[in-house]
């Protein structure tokens, strides 16, 4: 990808530098943040904080679960896991929302201007999480324009599933980054808090206005500075590496030893990162694995001497960045975009020419290694594995919608014989229940594959919000589902391992792809759990009505609704059906009051 940064970004050059001179100069608003109306643009720039709980809340590195009330898209769909996120910056931005903030959002929607969030060094992780928190509300409800978030020096904010969720959302792309080579804030949270304590505590005095040690060069060149640095670099190498060794498929059970008894920081990278070389170059990085990479091999200093320059300057990089990018912005533009597809040389000595040849040096002005390199090129790999994983799981949708096709012909020729689809399965008398068993195993092993990939996180990011295979999944669901169950309640495998319901007997391919449509069609945890519908039925069969009263009411009302809405057959009111011959054991009174009467009215007595 060529061009200008703004360009590449979707952008403009004037509204960076407006953003990051904001950012540089927000400190102490009582709000917590400062809105500032722009031509065409409303910028919210939010204050650094120097206080180390806002860093690290609790040991070892400060991270809590998302607030998924506010931000409902931060967790992996299919493995129900939410995002981890820094808890002393999360309750910063939570403060804010308890200001005029959330108003004056919507005042800046309601006038049509585009939104800038921004924030610089720990301002930056708060202008991320209001970002998300933006985003969340708005795009996902009204389809508002979207935001763009543009931070200078931050921390990293989130977990690798944060980045997943921002990738899947396909809002990564509104997130962009600047990080100095040698700035070592951006890197801090790859520390756990009790190695750089001391250290972290004195070094914030540097960054912070208010204090007397603000930017005071005896801070910058202190042996606290080079310790903090070396120590920030030692975690970020552990954290690198581990991630390179996973990414290149070491099956090394080191690893596992390893990340039991040594702390791994959960914080990764997430959207466009902008690496500044100090030398007036530009390295725009997208693959979060990539980034993590850079943030530790760029850094790297070459021996004791150069350690203490390299800590210094990386106390000054974190101050320079409106001056810096204003004089690359406004001038001719050196800029590289390190992409999936882009030739990465192993040899900083290579000879290749054109495209390759501005790569290479541009990894020089970084000052990657070999080894870095590899970790690059491994990091780019695992990407187009997923692609590649995607693709040949999509050579098998035909295979898939052919299944599909059997078995809704099986469903309705039990229509055509007035024998309920659950029931007939149940029984399984003819040849036509056999092949329609021998599809419902086939359909099985190939979504327990795909849910396999999805548990390793080797699919796409965004495979899980695609409409083709959420339509597929829940096509899927709704004709196989009633099969399993009936298959389990026809073996009596109740007797053995419990209900088909409880904790670990549902199939997870089921809970796939109820939570992708779940999630498209923005529906509570649970509300498209009409497939379930069976084993609800065969649970309260097996109890008594004075213990169940509650639950069957609510499946009535389900089913009510589930039948208005198409979401389940009429077939289940056959005569015969087995929810039929157990609602006619229920007491006289219940069913002369029940909502399914009207449905129900042949067999009221």
């Amino acid at each position: 990808m060529g061009g200008t940064l703004g360009e590449s970004c979707g952008i403009s050059e004037d509204v960076i530098i407006k953003a990051s001179s904001l950012a540089v100069n927000s400190q102490n608003n009582a709000t917590g943040y400062k809105m500032e109306l722009g031509p065409q643009e409303t910028f919210f720039a939010f204050d650094g904080s120097w206080s180390v709980q806002d860093f690290y809340n609790h040991e070892p590195f400060g991270e809590t679960k998302a607030d998924i009330a506010l931000f409902p898209s931060l967790k992996s769909i299919g493995n129900n896991e939410v995002a981890m996120i820094n808890e002393g910056f999360f309750l910063k931005f939570q403060s804010i929302l308890q200001t005029t903030f959330q108003a004056e959002v919507e005042k800046a929607i309601n006038e049509g201007k585009p939104i800038i969030f921004t924030g610089h060094s720990s301002g930056g992780p708060v202008a991320i999480l209001a970002a998300v928190w933006y985003l969340a509300k708005h795009t996902r409800s009204g389809g508002h324009a979207p935001c763009k978030c543009v931070t200078f020096g931050s921390p990293l904010v989130g977990n690798s599933i944060f980045t997943h969720a921002l990738n899947r959302e396909n809002w990564s792309r509104f997130f962009l980054h600047f990080v100095g080579k040698y700035d070592i804030v951006p890197r801090i949270t790859l520390a756990p808090f009790s190695s750089i304590r001391n250290e972290f505590a004195h070094i914030l005095d540097f960054f912070n206005p208010q204090s007397r040690n603000f930017q005071n060069p005896l801070i910058q060149t202190s042996q606290e500075a080079s310790t903090l640095f070396k120590t920030v670099l030692m975690n970020a190498s552990t954290v690198a590496s581990h991630t390179a060794c996973n990414l290149m498929g070491s099956t090394n059970s080191l690893l596992e030893t390893i990340s039991s008894f040594v702390q791994l920081s959960p914080y990764r990278p997430s959207g466009t990162f902008i690496f500044c070389t100090g030398n007036g170059k530009l390295i725009s990085v997208k693959n979060s694995n990539a980034v993590l990479q850079i943030l530790f091999y760029s850094s790297q200093p070459a021996d004791e001497d150069d350690l203490r320059i390299a800590a210094s300057r990386s106390l000054y990089m974190a101050m320079a960045y409106h001056n810096e990018l204003k004089e690359i912005l406004l001038g001719m533009q050196d800029v590289v975009y390190l992409e999936d597809e882009t030739e990465i040389p192993l040899s900083s000595n290579s000879s290749a020419l054109g495209d390759t040849a501005s790569v290479n040096t541009a990894l020089k002005d970084l000052g990657l290694s070999t080894r870095a390199r590899l970790c690059l090129r491994a990091a780019q790999a695992f990407e187009k594995q997923k692609l590649q994983n995607q693709s040949t799981i999509e050579l098998k949708k035909p295979s898939i919608m052919k299944m599909h096709n059997v078995i809704a012909e099986y469903q309705r020729a039990c229509d055509d014989r007035k024998i309920g689809y659950y029931d007939a399965f149940k029984i399984q008398k003819g040849n036509e229940d056999f092949e329609a068993n021998v599809k419902r195993l086939e359909l099985a092993g190939i979504w327990d594959e795909i849910v396999e990939m999805l548990k390793r996180y080797e699919l796409p990011d965004g495979f899980e919000s695609n409409d083709d295979w959420i339509k597929l999944g829940t096509k899927f669901r709704k004709l196989v589902e009633p099969l399993d169950i009936a298959n389990y309640y026809r073996h009596s495998k109740d007797e053995d391992t419990g209900t088909y319901l409880r904790e670990g007997g549902r199939p997870k391919r089921y809970k796939y792809t109820q939570r992708w449509r779940e999630h498209a069609q923005k529906l509570d945890e649970g509300g498209s759990s009409e497939t379930t519908f069976w084993a609800k039925v065969e649970e309260l069969k097996r109890k008594t009505y004075e213990k169940t009263k509650e639950q069957v009411i609510d499946l009535e009302k389900q089913v009510n609704e589930w039948v208005e809405k198409e979401e389940i057959g009429k077939d289940v009111f056959l005569e015969k059906s087995t929810f039929v011959e157990w609602w006619k054991t229920l007491p006289q009174k219940h069913r002369s009051e029940s909502c399914l009467k009207v449905h129900l009215a042949n067999y009221m007595q």
